[in-house]
């Protein structure tokens, strides 16, 4: 464990686990990188290097007041990246982490990457918008912020017990201690930060990041999932992005980590031990 000092002084909190060919995962919200343990144990015990940071604001990284927004969080990525020097890195983003590694992308090309995985990720673009009409109501964004500043720690129980993990679909029974650590979590996160992050995650347009992925991309989704839905995030990802493997997980929630934890860390260790191929003409690393 350790921090990396951010282009503007801000202190990124990292795990660093394992060795041998580097994972760096990236988080949702408005969690911090112990949502990725069972995944992070599971590929260090498989002879994978994993990094996992908290997002600025979030967990035990530096509660900034400016900085809570898409281009931000991808330059700390690459912050942690480069000061790591991690080559040959498999990239993975959960929910909000997965628009950051498509900012990443958008940013800072593929040099270093050798595979990108989404997963409940909210690219290409969440919101309902003129331009893009199948996506989600502006009014659900809305009412997170209310809740926000209504009673925030209130609406992670409410998350965490009913859409995140599926809670209010017949049959679903998410244990305590898996909804009591998301409310843990996001209550380390810092109010500002966590409340603009609802406008990073959702009003940001990834289209022309899932344009530059030219490594092999593998895209992971629940399709009864609450908070993004599979139409607006992983069906349409895995059509953009040429190449992709969409694998499609029947019934499940938006919190797939810790419900599938099982299929999704033996899926990723299959996707991570694939020997390099080529997409779009690329030259594998």
């Amino acid at each position: 464990m350790g921090f990396v000092t951010a282009a503007d002084g801000a202190q990124i909190f990292y795990k660093d686990w394992g060795e041998g060919r580097p994972v760096v995962l990236s988080h949702g919200w408005p969690l911090n990188s112990d949502s990725w343990e069972a995944q992070m144990l599971h590929l260090a015990s498989s002879g994978f290097r994993v990094v996992a940071h908290d997002r600025r604001g979030h967990g035990r990284s530096t509660q900034t007041w400016q900085g809570n927004e898409m281009n931000t969080y991808a330059d700390d990525l690459a912050a942690v990246i480069e000061a790591l020097d991690l080559r040959d890195v498999s990239l993975a983003g959960f929910s909000t982490g997965g628009g950051e590694v498509a900012r990443y992308v958008g940013r800072y090309g593929t040099r270093r990457l050798r595979q990108v995985v989404l997963v409940s990720a909210v690219p290409p673009f969440m919101l309902r918008t003129a331009d893009n009409p199948g996506g989600v109501p502006g009014e659900v964004f809305d009412a997170l912020r209310a809740g926000s500043l209504a009673d925030r720690s209130q609406l992670y129980r409410d998350l965490a017990d009913g859409p995140f993990f599926g809670g209010n679909r017949p049959g679903a029974d998410p244990s305590q201690g898996i909804r009591d650590a998301f409310w843990a979590q996001g209550m380390q996160a810092g109010h500002r930060n966590a409340y603009e992050c609802i406008a990073a995650f959702s009003a940001t347009d990834f289209r022309p990041d899932l344009d530059g992925i030219d490594v092999p991309t593998l895209v992971v989704h629940g399709d009864d999932d609450q908070v993004v839905p599979f139409e607006v995030g992983g069906k349409a990802s895995a059509a953009r992005i040429k190449g992709a493997a969409l694998k499609v997980y029947p019934g499940a929630p938006h919190g797939v980590t810790d419900t599938h934890k099982e299929q999704l860390n033996a899926d990723l260790l299959e996707f991570l031990s694939e020997p390099p191929r080529t997409v779009s003409g690329r030259t594998p690393r």
